[in-house]
């Protein structure tokens, strides 16, 4: 009998969502993502110790000497990472920065211009950034530059729709972090297709398959198996390693998720600035949860600053 993760990879591109690298030498996805919270993770164990002396070296003539190390750390991850998957890492631009489009685009190219000193070309590279009209704006401005780009913290259907229109490569919508705040408000779980996060999903992807749009649909944060295989046919989706491990340990075989095929569909909406910032302020739990994770990620880079600064 087939694994559900054998049969998952028939219908969708699997990336794993860790630094850890023996796991992603195990679990061998296409592509793999990292963010301020794996890094720190990885940065705690003993593995990367001569890693993370390395990347406060490199830094040591640097202005920021603390901000340049977690750069040359998360570089030389994506390194290591790139061994090992045939496709593509993605490595995040600072959080404290999601609101500031130039300094974005100056972290971003700062980014690639580490990856290809270290001889990583920038097509196997995604620049993460959060999917504020300030970060969207400054995908977009990527995007021309040839530097592709992977939106994040991804909640409201007009973050969506602002990132389809600035032509950026690939976006991430958050399934689990929707799940959590409906269950919390809502006092019911949810499951499978009737899933908040999972509907979000389904219907980003099918409004951007209705209208043609070229942006890959990435759905992301997963807290159960249930919710993968609701999005089963999804472009990608990207997974920790312990659900990908139970993905590998159950058998069956997953079919193509009802929720992604064609509908009566939806006018396309090209939003400006004002219109932007207002449908996504009337969605409650997109705007609760993207400053919750902005918060959430700047706080983890700090506390990898602070360990990177320790080194020296």
């Amino acid at each position: 009998m087939t694994s559900k993760l054998d049969s998952l990879k028939k219908l969708t591109q699997i990336v794993a969502d860790t630094g850890d690298i023996n796991a992603i030498r195990t679990l061998q996805p296409v592509d793999a993502t990292t963010n301020p919270s794996l890094m720190l993770k990885a940065a705690s164990q003993a593995e990367y110790e001569q890693m993370l002396e390395q990347a406060v070296q490199q830094s040591a003539d640097s202005f920021d000497q603390a901000s340049d190390a977690c750069d040359h750390f998360a570089v030389a991850l994506g390194c290591e990472i790139l061994k090992i998957i045939p496709g593509r890492v993605s490595t995040e631009v600072d959080a404290r920065l999601s609101f500031d489009r130039k300094a974005t685009l100056a972290k971003a190219r700062r980014i690639i211009q580490r990856y290809e000193e270290a001889g990583v070309t920038r097509d196997r590279v995604l620049i993460k950034i959060a999917s504020t009209w300030e970060g969207i704006q400054a995908a977009a401005e990527l995007e021309k530059e040839g530097i592709q780009c992977n939106l994040t913290l991804l909640f409201s259907f007009a973050q969506a729709q602002a990132c389809a229109d600035a032509g950026v490569y690939l976006i991430s919508p958050f399934v689990g972090r929707i799940y959590d705040w409906y269950k919390q408000h809502e006092q019911r779980d949810y499951v499978g297709q009737e899933d908040p996060g999972v509907q979000s999903v389904a219907r980003i992807y099918r409004y951007f398959k209705q209208h043609m749009y070229e942006t890959v649909v990435m759905g992301a944060s997963f807290r159960n198996v249930g919710q993968i295989e609701a999005l089963a046919g999804c472009d990608r989706l990207t997974i920790s390693p312990a659900l990908l491990q139970q993905l590998s340990e159950e058998e069956g075989e997953l079919a193509r998720s009802s929720l992604l095929e064609p509908g009566a569909g939806e006018p396309r909406v090209v939003l400006g600035e004002a219109d932007f910032r207002w449908s996504h302020n009337e969605d409650a739990m997109a705007t609760e949860k993207l400053a919750e994770g902005i918060r959430a990620f700047a706080a983890d880079q700090i506390k990898l600053e602070r360990l990177l600064g320790s080194l020296t």
